[in-house]
């Protein structure tokens, strides 16, 4: 089976009660913080300062733009050509790409207006919070997370309204608070790592056609996982990275025994498993990368791989 959170950080708790949401202990000189059974690798919050929080509102709309689908990270300035386009659109395909073509557009808009705020506080500017661009910067940013839903992950697998709706949580939430809700999405992620990776290894590892899969996979869930919780910024990440995608292409790389004389059936049977395999490696490395959890890939994946299993044994 996958290990554990304790093997995952190579050290058992010395008590035998468990962890609280939000305890933090130090391990090997890394400070890790405990959610939803998890420990997680622990980054302190930025100040809660409007230039900090712009700093983390365009590093969430990059990222937001990064995991979504292509050709929709419109410019602020073409918000009113987006909605119009929106508005007049029909075909309903077309008009939810419009929709997160508008989404786009709203963003960019935010964060436009966000950057003047933070500009005229530089020029020392006191910009309230019931000022007209304030409210102008919420209600984009409340538009483009209703629009969210029309969204796309980058694979077409499903939306992902976790990352989309970042960029209004940190400019509606205390930052610390903000960070508190990565921890626990980071956290339900690792889960769902580890939900493929069980049912991959229970599926396939079982049957002697895939000899020496379970280690790749044991592996690569744990290198998913360590990139799941380590931010760009951090040095760790030039170790942390490269092993996370070499492991995933030793998984692309892994096939499986064909025994001699084998029929035309069981040739697309051990096919079909080796492309089973390659989509669970891509599905934990789109969790891993976008550090949220994708709950209908992940069920729909597991389902694929239980009649597989069930195929296989006729």
């Amino acid at each position: 089976m996958v290990k554990t959170q304790a093997d995952y950080l190579d050290t058992a708790p010395e008590s035998s009660l468990l962890p609280a949401d939000g305890d933090r202990r130090v391990t090997d000189n890394i400070e890790y913080i405990h959610y939803d059974g998890y420990w997680i690798r622990y980054y302190a919050p930025l100040e809660d300062t409007l230039t900090d929080r712009k700093r983390l509102i365009d590093s969430l709309t990059r990222r937001a733009f990064h995991h979504t689908e292509a050709g929709i990270n419109t410019p602020g300035r073409s918000l009113d050509l987006a909605r119009e386009a929106y508005a007049r659109e029909t075909d309903p395909e077309r008009k939810r790409i419009n929709a997160a073509m508008l989404a786009g557009a709203l963003f960019n808009r935010a964060t436009d207006l966000f950057t003047t705020i933070v500009e005229l506080e530089d020029l020392g500017v006191q910009v309230s919070h019931n000022n007209e661009l304030m409210r102008q910067c919420s209600d984009c940013f409340q538009e483009a997370l209703t629009l969210g839903q029309q969204v796309k992950h980058h694979s077409g697998c499903e939306g992902i309204d976790e990352v989309w709706g970042e960029p209004f949580k940190a400019f509606t939430m205390p930052v610390a608070d903000f960070y508190q809700s990565r921890f626990i999405k980071i956290a339900q992620g690792m889960r769902e790592i580890d939900q493929v990776a069980a049912c991959m290894i229970e599926e396939f590892c079982s049957n002697k056609l895939f000899a020496g899969l379970e280690a790749l996979i044991v592996d690569y869930a744990s290198a998913a996982k360590h990139a799941a919780e380590t931010m760009k910024k951090d040095p760790i990440i030039f170790q942390v990275w490269p092993n996370f995608v070499a492991l995933g292409e030793k998984l692309d790389e892994y096939r499986p025994g064909l025994p001699e004389g084998a029929d035309q059936m069981l040739r697309m049977r051990i096919a079909y498993g080796r492309a089973l395999i390659q989509e669970g490696r891509r599905l934990t490395g789109y969790i891993a990368s976008a550090r949220v959890p994708m709950p209908k890939s992940t069920v729909d994946y597991i389902e694929k791989c239980r009649r597989y299993g069930r195929a296989l044994l006729r």
